[in-house]
C-alpha cells in the first residue's frame, strides 16, 4: 500500500498548485488594462506617466492613490483593512499600506491586496527586450507584443511590433530539415514542421498549438501570420518586404570598392 501523505506534505503539494495556477494566471493578464500599469498625471509638473508611488519626474506623493491591486481610490468603511477605520472613508495615504518592488505603485491596506498583489504583480520580470529597462528605469507605461508577447516599454512599443514578424532565416523550412515549416514561433523567429514541432521537454496541451522546442511558447500556423524572411544584399540585413531603391544599391557598390581599394593600398 501506497504511504499515507502526511499533513505537511498536503500543505506543500496544495502550495505548489497555487503557485503553478498564479504563473499560469500571470501570463493571461491585460497588461495594459491593469491597475499598477494605468495613466497618471502628476499633480505637480503635469506629466503623464504610469500609474506609480512617487512622479518618475519630481519625486512628488500624488493626492489621490491607486491601489496597484483592485485599483480604488478610496476605501470603505466595511473593508477588510488591516488597520480599522470604522465610520470613515479613508483616501489618499490614510488608505495606502505598502509599495509593490515590482511596478514601484502603492498597494492598499485591504488584506487581500497586500497578500496577493506582490505574488500575482504582472510586471514581475517587465524588461523591455528591446532595450532591457525596467519598470524603474523609464517613466512609461509597459505594454506586451501582440505576436511574441515579450514586455516592451512606451518608446519601443511600434517600432518592435512593426518589425516582429521576420524569420531569422532566407526561407520558411524548417530549422531541423528541408521540409516546408507549418507552425512559427515568433521569439525564436523560426518555423518547425509537423515532426519536429513535437518536443520531449515541452509537452502540448490538448486543443492547443504545439509549444517551441527550443523556448516553450506556443506557436502559430505560418499561413495564419504575415511572416517575412531575411534576404541579404551587400552584407546588409533587409526583409523581403523591403525593396532597395537603385541609389543605395549604388552607394552600397561605391563604398564596397572603395574598400577593396584601401585593402589593396595596405596590403600591396
Amino acid at each position: 500500500m501506497p504511504k499515507k501523505k502526511t499533513g505537511a506534505r498536503k500543505k506543500a503539494e496544495s502550495r505548489k498548485e497555487r503557485e503553478k495556477q498564479i504563473r499560469a494566471n500571470r501570463e493571461h493578464v491585460d497588461v495594459a488594462k491593469h491597475p499598477c500599469n494605468v495613466n497618471m498625471e502628476c499633480d505637480k509638473c503635469q506629466r503623464k506617466q504610469k500609474n506609480r508611488a512617487f512622479c518618475y519626474f519630481c519625486s512628488s506623493v500624488q493626492k489621490l492613490p491607486v491601489c496597484a491591486q483592485c485599483g480604488k481610490t478610496k476605501c470603505m468603511k466595511s473593508s477588510d483593512c488591516v488597520i480599522k477605520h470604522p465610520g470613515i472613508h479613508s483616501t489618499g495615504m490614510a488608505m495606502v499600506g505598502a509599495v509593490c518592488d515590482f511596478c514601484e505603485a502603492w498597494v492598499c491596506h485591504g488584506r487581500k491586496c497586500l497578500s496577493t498583489h506582490a505574488c500575482a504583480c504582472p510586471l514581475t520580470d517587465a524588461d523591455c527586450i528591446e532595450c532591457d529597462r525596467s519598470v524603474w528605469d523609464h517613466g512609461g507605461r509597459i505594454f506586451r507584443c501582440s505576436f511574441c508577447q515579450n514586455f516592451l516599454c512606451e518608446d519601443d512599443q511600434f517600432e518592435h511590433q512593426a518589425s516582429c514578424q521576420v524569420l531569422q532565416a532566407e526561407t520558411f523550412k524548417c530549422v531541423s530539415c528541408n521540409r516546408l515549416g507549418q507552425h512559427s514561433c515568433l521569439r525564436c523567429k523560426a518555423c518547425y514542421c509537423d515532426d519536429h514541432a513535437k518536443s520531449k521537454v515541452f509537452k502540448q496541451e490538448k486543443g492547443k498549438a504545439p509549444p517551441c522546442p527550443k523556448c516553450g511558447h506556443e506557436t502559430q500556423e505560418t499561413k495564419d501570420l504575415s511572416m517575412s524572411s531575411k534576404c541579404l544584399a551587400y552584407a546588409c540585413s533587409v526583409t523581403n518586404t523591403n525593396v532597395l531603391s537603385s541609389v543605395q544599391l549604388s552607394n552600397a557598390a561605391l563604398r564596397f570598392n572603395h574598400m577593396l581599394k584601401d585593402q589593396e593600398n595596405v596590403f600591396p
